[in-house]
């Protein structure tokens, strides 16, 4: 027997016949859902970080203290990516008499190779004005200078002044609004100038021992970026480093992490809405082939070659189906980019073919666990069924097969999760909802049934109906319960996740901070805020000092080789603080805070920095602050909110200790777009003190959360639309025995309006049941995702049960009467002759 051809053979003799619709229709939706969200998920994440690197104004940066050297651009450009440089230092710019220190950069053409540099039109370069805004078509020309309002204002300039930047005089033409990687580094928030890289030797400021970055850009497709990113790290010496913006701005980390943890959940809804209409389908596929199965092993057939049969038969349609769904999935995101471009407002790039060959793979993998225990059964067909039809298949082989099952669907959780303790997560809260589900169903099912002699008309019809087939009831309730679970987990966490990061930056977040506030300046500072009646901000003291000592042995940056963060952290001196009182956006991880009036040498830490240099509770850290030693023992560990955009320290200790050590004070608030005078006013009459703008970077954050969270919410909404088809396909694959059931009870006479309504009852109460289950499982599932896994304030929603039974019994309601109006339409007389 040549079972290929012979599969091939009943796999077409069944889709002619119609047999395999509600297979193919639900493992088609499942895979088409699953790699739509794929690719769009795909596209959105390399958006989204394409978007975010124009806080870099690249994809990459090599940055070094030294001159690079040439193979570094030149390996860049073999592999087709876009390079341009950049020289930044600080240096003075003069105009008359008037001298600011300001950080230069000096660019290529090119830059940025991501974003855009904003300038004030000529027309509107007046400060007090609301400046007319244009995107810059190139950079500075050779002999001529653009500088920022911080600059303009210091140095009282006008258009084409000319200022002294070294042995050079430059020409200022253009006023920036706008720089892509002014957020990247709190150094560089201060006075910026931009120049032509042409010019930098005229100006005789690059000298043996002057602090200059030479940073080069890269910019190309993300596995080029990526390729580059691995060639070149083996390549870097002490002096050198490598900064993607996930290096560089850990609030930016949070967020994409963040959403690709989400859009991962998204598509395991998928998954799961797979797994449930596959297991219905293929149970009805099981009860429509045992006449066939009986015939062949009556014919002489055994059931090495019976399971043979079917196990080549449903390869070739999973990968039929599969493909199909992959390519209807691909169509779908094209059309779903197309229609979100104007509202998403990232350029999507092209998709990589990895969410089809995971469609492929889910398709496969899924069809196979599900369909083999019906195909343990089937090759057991007893032949006898062929003149006794009512001899059934034994269930030996079904608790192994599902089982089975079970396990694929859970190695599919944690591979499409990308995440080893998400994947743990819902693969043991779906578990134990099967479980849990699965009891409850079965005492509910049993309570209600009792009950039905109390209902009238429909409601009595649909209990009994559920009662008479209880265990196909409770396998609906379960499976229905775990896919709207799958939707009620996704609501929860998105409306946690959306708002927790809306609540991190509020409209109102600081966008200005003042450092370098000297302690005769403080009684000054809080007139000039009450002349303006805006709120005194809190002001926070800062002593700048050096780590030195760990346990009493001397720390350098060579104990962290290999570790340039680390050794960064171990080269530069520390901000250190006192306080009473944790700030409210701190939270203690480790140890206890300090009592009111402690006098002894401890300190507080922020995590990372401890995970960074390799300290815990109990350590010692000495360090050098103006030439004097200070040393306290850390007895608690801090976790810091940094999108909060507040004032915070990686170093606190109790007041008192550092009252011999100079400080400064710093602080941060909230200007209004109407009030931007208000700082012109200020750095005038406090010109020590440094103004940092960081509105414009709480504008670009707060911009890429709102795209964020609108490419979540379409990413959710397709997911809810691909669950409530499947759903459809899952409730229509019961309609074999519903056919019969209306031939037999319209043949005694029941009209079709009392089946129907009938049915109407029994689909209610099953949706109804699901809804319950569902609301349960998603409370405590989206609970324990949320805290542990994406680390959000989670809100109980007590609505989320009405909310959700609700749901469950209309969807599953309308999804029944919808996939049943086959069975009402069909000839009594023919139905019965099928069966005869």
């Amino acid at each position: 027997m040549n079972h290929f051809r012979l599969s091939f053979r009943m796999l077409y003799r069944d889709w002619r016949a119609g047999e395999l619709n509600v297979l193919v229709l639900a493992l088609v939706i499942a895979i088409s859902g699953l790699t739509t969200v794929g690719f769009f998920a795909d596209r959105v994440e390399m958006g989204l970080a394409r978007e975010s690197n124009q806080l870099l104004g690249a994809d990459l940066l090599v940055i070094s203290s030294q001159p690079l050297p040439e193979h570094y651009a030149n390996e860049a450009s073999r592999l087709g990516l876009t390079v341009s440089s950049m020289i930044k230092f600080p240096s003075m710019i003069s105009n008359g008499d008037n001298n600011l220190l300001t950080e230069i950069k000096a660019v290529t053409d090119g830059y940025p190779l991501r974003g855009r540099v904003l300038l004030a039109s000529r027309s509107s370069q007046a400060l007090t004005a609301q400046p007319e805004i244009q995107k810059a078509t190139g950079i500075p020309q050779p002999g001529t200078i653009w500088v920022d309002e911080k600059v303009m204002t210091r140095l009282d300039l006008k258009g084409s002044d000319v200022v002294d930047v070294g042995a050079m005089q430059l020409t200022v033409t253009e006023l920036v609004v706008r720089e892509p990687d002014h957020s990247v580094g709190f150094i560089n928030m201060g006075p910026r100038a931009m120049m032509n890289a042409a010019d930098l030797p005229e100006t005789d400021l690059i000298q043996q021992g002057s602090r200059i970055s030479y940073n080069l850009l890269v910019a190309g497709e993300v596995a080029s970026v990526q390729q580059f990113r691995d060639w070149a790290k083996p390549q870097l010496t002490k002096a050198q480093r490598i900064e993607g913006i996930r290096d560089a701005r850990p609030e930016i980390k949070a967020a994409l992490e963040r959403a690709e943890k989400f859009l991962n959940l998204a598509a395991l809804a998928s998954v799961v809405l797979a797994a449930v209409a596959i297991a219905l389908a293929v149970r009805r596929f099981t009860q429509r082939h045992l006449d066939g199965c009986a015939v062949m092993r009556s014919l002489g057939a055994s059931q090495q070659q019976l399971l043979y049969l079917y196990l080549y038969y449903f390869i070739a349609l999973g990968v039929i189906a599969s493909s199909v769904g992959c390519l209807i999935g691909f169509a779908a995101q094209e059309i779903l980019t197309h229609w979100l471009t104007d509202i998403v407002e990232t350029a999507l790039p092209w998709p990589n073919g990895l969410p089809a060959l995971h469609g492929l793979l889910v398709g496969l993998v899924l069809l196979l666990g599900f369909a083999v225990p019906p195909v343990l059964n089937l090759r057991s067909a007893p032949a006898l069924r062929v003149l006794r039809r009512d001899i059934g298949l034994s269930n030996a082989h079904s608790i192994a097969g599902y089982l089975l099952g079970l396990a694929a669907l859970s190695l599919l959780f944690i591979w499409k999760a990308q995440d080893l303790k998400l994947g743990l997560y819902i693969v043991g809260g779906f578990t134990s909802a099967i479980a849990i589900f699965g009891g409850l169903g079965w005492l509910l099912i049993k309570m209600l049934s009792n009950l039905r002699h109390q209902a009238g008309g429909a409601w009595r019809y649909g209990l009994a109906s559920i009662r008479r087939r209880a265990v196909s009831s409770v396998l609906q309730a379960v499976a229905l319960g775990l896919g709207l679970m799958a939707l009620l987990v996704l609501t929860l966490i998105q409306d946690d996740l959306i708002n927790d990061w809306h609540a991190s930056l509020p409209p109102d977040a600081p966008n200005h901070f003042l450092v370098n506030i000297q302690a005769d300046q403080l009684q000054p500072l809080e007139e000039f805020f009450q002349q303006y009646a805006i709120e005194h901000p809190p002001l926070f003291p800062m002593v700048r000092g050096r780590l030195v000592k760990i346990n009493g042995k001397n720390v350098s940056p060579e104990n962290y080789a290999g570790d340039p963060h680390a050794e960064r952290h171990v080269r530069r001196e520390f901000n250190l603080s006192w306080a009473n009182r944790l700030a409210l956006d701190n939270q203690i991880v480790q140890g206890t805070w300090w009592n009111a009036d402690t006098n002894e040498a401890i300190m507080s830490i922020e995590e990372g920095i401890a995970k960074t240099i390799r300290v815990k509770l109990g350590d010692e850290l000495t360090y050098d602050i103006a030439g004097s030693h200070f040393s306290a023992k850390i007895t608690s560990v801090r976790k810091v909110d940094w999108d909060s955009f507040r004032v915070n320290f990686f170093v606190v200790v109790p007041p008192g200790l550092l009252d011999n050590f100079p400080a400064s004070y710093i602080t941060s608030f909230y200007v209004p777009p109407t009030e931007i005078a208000m700082i012109h006013h200020l750095v005038r009459e406090f010109p020590n003190i440094l103004v940092v703008d960081v509105a414009v970077v709480i504008n670009q954050v707060q911009q890429m959360i709102q795209q964020v969270s609108q490419a979540i919410e379409f990413v959710f909404l397709f997911t809810v639309l691909a669950g409530f088809a499947v759903l459809y396909a899952a409730i229509a694959a019961t309609q074999d025995e519903r056919i019969y059931e209306a031939a037999i009870f319209r043949t005694l006479g029941a009209k079709r309006e009392q089946l129907s309504r009938a049915w109407a009852a029994e689909f209610a109460i099953l949706g109804g049941l699901s809804g319950l289950f569902a609301s349960a499982g998603a409370s405590m599932l989206g609970y324990v995702i949320g805290q542990h896994v994406l680390h959000l304030n989670y809100t109980f929603n007590p609505w989320i049960w009405l909310v959700g039974t609700f749901t469950g019994m209309i969807g599953v309601l309308v999804a029944g009467l919808l996939g049943t109006r086959s069975a009402l339409s069909s000839p009594p007389l023919l139905t019965l002759r099928k069966i005869g």
